[in-house]
């Protein structure tokens, strides 16, 4: 069985953001691969801010409907609220391992989740946070990673909705 595995905004955007021509193709291959074997895990905070980056910061940004669109469709990956439960693991998660704030949620996130790995640029690869495996999605392909070595119970499949988000 293969562990489910968190997507940080990051890796959203560059799905959508058509100027990087080198990580756009990574992350969409990610993001369809997740789409396709129904592993794809994420939080409200992460929806949040891919609602923010795509419309306010990406030049061009896109309209809010199309960003809305992009979220919606990825309700169906079940996002993680941020919970008292979740908060008070990241303040654990932040204290240990002097993450930011935002990480630390996110980390707490993908534990809430049961991910074993956490596709991020934005910590150090390779690093071992609360039990999740952090992993650059722009160094490593798809099938590089081995997800099922690390152990994380599976997560029940969902039947339904195969779409490619963002595109």
């Amino acid at each position: 069985m293969t562990a489910p595995v968190f997507v940080d905004t990051n890796v959203f955007v560059y799905a959508r953001e058509a100027g990087d021509a080198t990580r756009q193709p990574r992350a969409l291959s990610w993001v369809e691969w997740l789409w396709r074997e129904q592993l794809g895990r994420t939080s409200m905070q992460v929806l949040s801010e891919y609602y923010v980056t795509v419309t306010r910061k990406l030049k061009p940004g896109l309209p809010p409907e199309q960003a809305w669109d992009d979220i919606d469709a990825l309700m169906a990956w079940n996002p993680q609220p941020i919970d008292r439960d979740v908060m008070q693991r990241a303040r654990a998660i932040q204290s240990r391992h002097r993450l930011s704030w935002w990480d630390s949620l996110v980390v707490a996130a993908a534990r809430a989740q049961g991910c074993a790995v956490l596709l991020t640029e934005d910590l150090h690869n390779g690093a071992l946070i609360d039990g999740v495996r952090i992993r650059n999605p722009f160094t490593h392909a798809v099938h590089d990673i081995g997800i099922e070595a690390y152990g994380a119970p599976a997560a029940p499949r969902r039947s339904g909705d195969t779409r490619r988000v963002p595109r």
